[in-house]
């Protein structure tokens, strides 16, 4: 019986260890609701109270007719006069509207600088209408601006630290108008995939059908998940939503090696496979140094002092490059051992991929940005 018990304990043991662990997450981490999202606003203003640090009315012509404009709407005006104020800035207001956001209700904006203010530090953004992509009014915003950077200038030096000229109002709008949306009575749902993946879609749809004791979940193309809504369900929408979040899925992901160019940052996924290869990397690299030395003429005579160049070739051919062979079907870890066995850069690295690829021998997506 003891031995019975060590045979079943030692098992156990061993499909603890030889289990792979699944990255499991939530159906909320992996998917958005077709209807709920944020929409974008933007609005045209002003900011005032700047300490001389506004645009230069001859530079910003807009600037001086906005508050031309304003300064007429307060029965103040000023028509063919010369401005000369530098405390004021035209700035572009923006904003995102919350799904469900509640008329009353404040939200952030952002406030950038559009001519050649230098810094927006202690300005107050006047009453900005924020219209959204239908041209309406969805949003009011004011109040005092606050940067996070600052500039301070010298007779003989200047410091700029951050941006000064772009700044963030917290709860500086007020909404106005609410975008008209009942999910409550709604019957079917569609769940966008944040990256959509047509394993991933079958996984999310099977995950949902298992909990709820039925075929309610159906994956429609690799970025969508229909969802009928039981008409007796606890809760309705908003309960079956609650539930289906939870959910954990083991989402799928594509081999892909994304390369980012300008900063040299390569990353690779787990499941970048490469077949039998054989790499070698060397660059020819030639240095020419100029030294100029100086030749003086001896003692008593009639010559000049004369500057004599003098040229240093180095080459470097790379004979002390090695070649690597690498297996089929090697995981990311050792294509990574691999390439760090030449004893290459990432700027070296990043045209073996691209050569490995052009081979047909790398099993994985390249993208490129940047």
């Amino acid at each position: 019986m003891r031995l019975v018990r060590k045979i079943v304990a030692a098992a156990s043991i061993l499909f603890l260890v030889v289990q792979p662990s699944l990255a499991l997450s939530r159906v909320k981490d992996l998917v958005a609701v077709e209807g709920i999202r944020d929409n974008m606003l933007v609005g045209y203003g002003l900011v005032v109270g700047l300490n001389g640090s506004g645009d230069s009315l001859k530079n910003a012509p807009f600037t001086q007719q906005s508050i031309q404009t304003m300064l007429e709407r307060l029965g103040v005006n000023t028509r063919g006069t010369t401005m000369q104020t530098k405390n004021t800035a035209a700035v572009m207001v923006t904003s995102n509207l919350p799904a469900f956001a509640a008329t009353g209700t404040r939200i952030d904006v952002s406030v950038s600088a559009m001519g050649d203010a230098k810094s927006l530090q202690g300005g107050t953004l006047l009453v900005t209408p924020l219209f959204g992509a239908d041209g309406q009014i969805y949003a009011l915003g004011q109040g005092p601006v606050a940067i996070g950077g600052f500039t301070a200038t010298g007779d003989a030096a200047s410091v700029t630290r951050g941006v000064p000229t772009a700044g963030r109002i917290s709860n500086g709008a007020i909404v106005e108008r609410e975008v008209g949306f009942s999910l409550a009575g709604e019957r079917t749902l569609k769940l966008s995939l944040h990256n959509p993946d047509l394993t991933t879609a079958a996984r999310i749809a099977k995950a949902v059908n298992t909990y709820l004791g039925g075929t309610i979940a159906e994956a429609s193309d690799p970025a969508t998940v229909k969802l009928d809504v039981p008409a007796n369900y606890q809760g309705g929408v908003i309960g079956l939503l609650n539930d289906i979040e939870q959910v954990k899925v083991d989402p799928d992901e594509p081999a892909k090696v994304v390369i980012d160019e300008q900063s040299g940052v390569i990353v690779m996924g787990a499941d970048v496979r490469i077949s039998t290869i054989a790499i070698a990397q060397g660059n020819l690299t030639i240095r020419v140094n100029e030294t100029a030395q100086v030749s003086q003429p001896g003692p008593l005579s009639n010559g000049t002092t004369q500057v004599v160049p003098r040229t240093s070739i180095d080459i470097d051919e790379g004979k002390g490059n090695k070649i690597v062979v690498m297996p089929e079907g090697v995981a990311l870890q050792n294509l990574v051992d691999g390439l760090n066995a030449l004893g290459v850069g990432p700027r070296d690295i990043i045209s073996i991929l691209q050569a490995i690829k052009a081979a047909g021998a790398l099993q994985a997506e390249i993208q490129v940005i940047g």
